[in-house]
């Protein structure tokens, strides 16, 4: 079983911004959100990390080679919230750095699953960790997540959180990893604010993406 650990990935860019997440697929490819592009060049991957403040010697970096969007990325309504990346060299597996599975299936309201980043811990100002947190969420019925974003969620999206508020993804997990039963179920996309009450995370649907991840995994 992948420790979330092992295939989450964190993206930086320009002079080593602190940018988004994501999640290793395989050697050369890793799965994040569509919102997360940036000119491919600019981009660095950074795997085996943990505490981001400081070297701990396992960690690899790479260059981004090529970032592609799900060609019905809709900017303004955010559906279709998918992107791959290709590294410019493969990674080397070890303790540290693994790939994780694509769920088979698409996440059922009620399971638990779990989120991880290094995005903000705090519901308002402004506080980034060094290490990277993790989070168990309960992935919401659809009609719940309809009621709390109205006419704003498609078929490629799910909501997983506390209609309670206080605890949540929010900005820079974007891009990164829902994982439920060990295996990549979701990708962290958009909300209201984060971990405010009657307003979840919002996650890309993995599930949906199957037959477009092989096509451009074979095409490149």
């Amino acid at each position: 079983m992948t420790t979330i650990r092992s295939s989450q990935v964190f993206l930086t860019y320009g002079a080593g911004y602190r940018w988004c997440g994501g999640s290793l697929i395989n050697d050369r490819w890793v799965i994040s959100a569509a919102h997360c592009y940036k000119t491919p060049r600019t981009l660095m991957a950074h795997l085996g990390e943990h505490d981001t403040s400081q070297e701990e010697g396992t960690e690899q970096h790479i260059q981004v080679e090529k970032a592609i969007r799900y060609p019905g990325y809709d900017a303004r309504t955010t559906d279709n919230d998918f992107m791959l990346i290709k590294l410019s060299q493969p990674v080397t597996f070890n303790a540290f750095v693994q790939p994780i599975d694509i769920s088979p299936s698409c996440p059922s309201a009620g399971e638990d699953c779990l989120v991880s980043g290094w995005g903000n811990t705090r519901t308002s100002g402004v506080e980034y960790p060094d290490k990277l947190q993790c989070l168990k969420l309960p992935i919401l019925s659809s009609s719940a997540c309809q009621t709390s974003y109205p006419g704003r969620i498609t078929k490629n999206m799910f909501c997983a959180g506390y209609i309670e508020g206080g605890k949540d993804s929010c900005q820079g997990d974007s891009g990164g990893p829902l994982v439920c039963n060990g295996k990549l179920s979701g990708v962290v996309s958009w909300g209201a604010g984060c971990a405010q009450k009657n307003k979840p995370g919002v996650y890309t649907t993995v599930c949906n993406y199957h037959s477009w991840i092989q096509e451009v995994l074979a095409n490149n």
